[in-house]
């Protein structure tokens, strides 16, 4: 498939659970435009912060029906959708799984273009991806971070 747009994505947490955050490189195939999109959480996990990359990426596009690659250095997010965990997961209600919020939100979005995934090595010099860790590990530094309601009621519960 030839793809519109090319998302990357990262995520972030120090000590996972911990301060966390996302980065979104968004690049227009065939044209020089480029988005960036990141945002930090006072507490949160490492996945989490993967998937939320992903999805803010997708919610980003303005029009229906897009193709899009998404490229991950995440394989808990990458294999999921390529494995088709998730689906079988969905079909369950999530039960026993983490990030169920995450989840639903994501399939809402993905059914709404063409995705494929690519999943890379991180830290291994790619710019798109070395550019996504910088955003996310910036979020997370923040001095004003946002809250992971559901993963911090959900920590609640555990306590």
């Amino acid at each position: 498939m030839e793809h519109d747009v090319h998302i990357f994505t990262d995520g972030a947490a120090k000590g996972n659970p911990g301060r966390g955050g996302y980065g979104v490189v968004m690049e227009l195939v065939g044209t020089p435009h480029k988005k960036e999109f990141y945002e930090g959480f006072r507490h949160t996990t490492n996945n989490r912060m993967e998937l939320l990359a992903v999805i803010v990426g997708l919610e980003k596009l303005k029009n229906p029906n897009m193709k899009v690659l998404i490229v991950s250095d995440s394989k808990y997010v990458v294999d999921s959708v390529l494995k088709k965990w998730v689906f079988g997961w969905e079909k369950k209600g999530f039960a026993g799984k983490k990030n169920p919020d995450l989840w639903k939100r994501f399939l809402v979005v993905y059914r709404k273009h063409q995705v494929d995934f690519k999943w890379i090595k991180g830290h291994n010099n790619h710019p798109q991806n070395e550019r996504c860790d910088e955003l996310a590990v910036m979020a997370s530094m923040q001095e004003k971070l946002s809250v992971d309601v559901f993963y911090e009621k959900e920590e609640a519960k555990l306590l």
